[in-house]
């Protein structure tokens, strides 16, 4: 059912300006005091909002996520700078620049590169502009709307008839003007619910361009060391292929000697042919990971990268953080946006409750 609306208009035509309220659409009787009494106490009031008040959930009170102590450094000797094992630093910071731990100035200018180039960082952007500018515009329901227009007429009287004019005259100029003021208080915070929404939807956009940022750099860190290990793998695989190659040069020739069977140079064959069938799918996955970090960076497949990624430059950092899981909802970008999606649901909720109460508007016009 569509609430009543109330309306006090200020109108005045060649004439003192006098006040009229209507109810709906049923005129009631003009009165000066008491309607502006009506429109004082609308403004008085305006401070209360329907619906509930947001509330964020209480993080988690866990204070790790294991129920055993955590070792305090790692078992085994890891690739740092000293060559020590990494330590488990507890409630420690994470970065935000998180990639420069592995001490890479290759995978630096890669994600730097990506950043800038990436169509799915513009994309975010211009999605966080638009929710800001939405809530911007909402905002101007706070204050009054004027318009004005104005219209010249030349207009001409039949001579059979009495003219328009005292001269006489048949054809005159007619100009009309009209100044129309009209503003809407928020009596039961119907606008400003509205905008609380708007806010928190402007806020998960922005929550999903800082995830977009995460999961751009963390998928080219990941492809970086997936590619240096590959290449690790193929080095490997190379030279266990060129030492069964030598151990095969080696049993033909004592097969010519006797020395050995054909039993024994047909085994280690078929080791050599083995050895060489992992070489080739090595290949293509490093193929396949130097074109998604070409996608990555906003560039073609065929562009190529000048950057390439060895085990031997990367470097593990000498300490490794333990958030608490309290802070770890805070850091995490879609955590926070899903709050904010309750929060803008919320906010909808006495947007709906103040859509069933009465709405009063003030309007004002000259002509």
């Amino acid at each position: 059912m569509t609430p009543p609306i109330i309306q006090i208009a200020s109108v005045r035509n060649g004439g003192p300006i006098g006040l009229h309220a209507t109810l709906g659409s049923v005129r009631v009787k003009t009165l000066r005091a008491p309607l502006l009494a009506l429109a004082c106490s609308a403004a008085l009031i305006s401070g209360c909002a329907v619906g509930p008040d947001f509330k964020p959930a209480e993080p988690p009170s866990p204070k790790g996520y294991t129920a055993e102590t955590l070792p305090s450094h790692t078992a085994a000797t890891a690739a740092t700078t000293a060559g020590n094992s990494q330590q488990f630093v507890v409630d420690m910071d994470i970065p935000g620049s998180w990639w420069t731990l592995f001490q890479s100035p290759q995978l630096n200018s890669l994600i730097a590169r990506a950043i800038r180039g990436n169509p799915s960082i513009d994309a975010a952007r211009a999605a966080l502009v638009q929710a800001q500018e939405t809530r911007a515009a909402q905002a101007g329901f706070y204050y009054p709307s004027i318009a004005a227009s104005y219209n010249p007429e030349r207009q001409r009287t039949s001579g059979t008839i009495s003219p328009t004019l005292a001269s006489g005259e048949t054809i005159f100029n007619l100009h009309t003007a009209q100044l129309n003021v009209g503003f809407v208080p928020d009596v039961f915070g119907l606008n400003r619910r509205q905008i609380e929404s708007l806010e928190a939807q402007a806020e998960i956009q922005r929550l999903q361009l800082a995830a977009a940022y995460v999961t751009l750099s963390s998928n080219v860190a990941t492809a970086a060391i997936q590619e240096a290990s590959l290449r690790a793998q193929i080095d490997a695989a190379e030279r266990v292929i060129a030492i069964v190659s030598q151990t095969v040069d080696i049993l033909h020739r004592q097969l010519a000697f006797g020395y050995v069977s054909p039993l024994d140079v047909a085994a280690q064959e078929t080791l050599l042919a083995q050895v060489q069938q992992t070489l080739p799918p090595l290949r293509a996955a490093l193929g396949q990971t130097r074109d998604l970090l070409s996608a990555l960076c906003g560039a073609f497949a065929g562009d190529g990268l000048a950057e390439s990624f060895h085990l031997g430059d990367l470097k593990l950092p000498e300490q490794l953080p333990v958030s608490l899981p309290s802070k770890l909802v805070q850091q995490r970008p879609d955590v926070r946006a899903a709050e904010e999606q309750v929060h803008s649901a919320s906010a909808l909720v006495g947007v709906a409750i103040a859509n069933r109460l009465p709405q009063f508007s003030l309007s004002a016009y000259e002509g």
